[in-house]
């Protein structure tokens, strides 16, 4: 029997980390570092990308920056590609890009929609497509897709976001499913209030105060929070989890 070190261990795996350039995934993607993966950090924003790095190889992790544009079906087979010639294999992926807007339900523009459901859900069914397929193919691997809690429940006035995360949850139930004989497990990490780039700039103190009404601890997560999560969704602990 593996101890619980080994357990939780990644060591000589590669994890791929769409939306590792945020703060969330960002602090997921060091998480699994220093548990011994090497990270494949994604993203449009190279700048970003390198605090994340630093700090990476600071706690004395691998990762190395690989952008893509994530709503691009031949973008992410490319990435696919990069990552295996460059880190060798792949065996975790985080999907984890979104983008999120507070417009009244009357005023969302037609652009606003297209733009949030296809960051938020065609980049992450394109991505188990390409990935998934791979690691079918090699009967491992683990995924984990980022939902919302706003996905479950209407917490929140963040309409199409809110409608994204719920199609998420529904299509990771239908692909854990799909794939549990394969070897390849597929969860859903559903985050609480967490204030990060994209709904920071939406809280209000009324908002602060209605959010805290439905958290039970009275308090906003933190991002290394995510990290237990991750680690056990990612790792051997999880193996009958999906």
């Amino acid at each position: 029997m593996k101890t619980p070190a080994e357990l939780f261990s990644l060591k000589g795996k590669v994890a791929v980390v769409i939306g590792g350039t945020g703060v969330l995934c960002g602090e997921m993607a060091e998480g699994m570092a220093t548990a011994g993966a090497t990270i494949a950090l994604v993203g449009r924003d190279a700048a970003k990308a390198q605090l994340r790095l630093d700090s990476i190889a600071k706690g004395g992790g691998n990762a190395e920056f690989f952008p893509c544009d994530t709503t691009s079906k031949a973008g992410l087979q490319k990435l696919l590609a990069d990552v295996l010639a460059k880190l060798g294999r792949v065996d975790i992926l985080v999907n984890g890009a979104g983008v999120n807007s507070p417009t009244p339900f009357f005023d969302i523009t037609e652009e606003e929609f297209d733009k949030i459901i296809t960051v938020n859900l065609k980049g992450l069914i394109l991505a188990c497509q390409v990935f998934g397929k791979h690691m079918v193919g090699q009967k491992s691997g683990s995924i984990i897709n980022v939902g919302s809690a706003s996905g479950m429940l209407p917490l929140s006035r963040v309409f199409t976001y809110s409608a994204s995360k719920a199609a998420i949850h529904n299509l990771s139930k239908n692909l854990a499913r799909e794939w549990g004989t394969s070897g390849v497990r597929v969860n859903v990490l559903v985050p609480g209030f967490f204030p990060a780039e994209q709904n920071r700039k939406i809280l209000n103190p009324e908002r602060v105060a209605q959010i805290m009404g439905k958290t039970p601890m009275k308090r906003f997560g933190e991002a290394h929070e995510l990290v237990g999560a991750t680690l056990l969704l990612a790792s051997d602990a999880g193996s009958f989890i999906t």
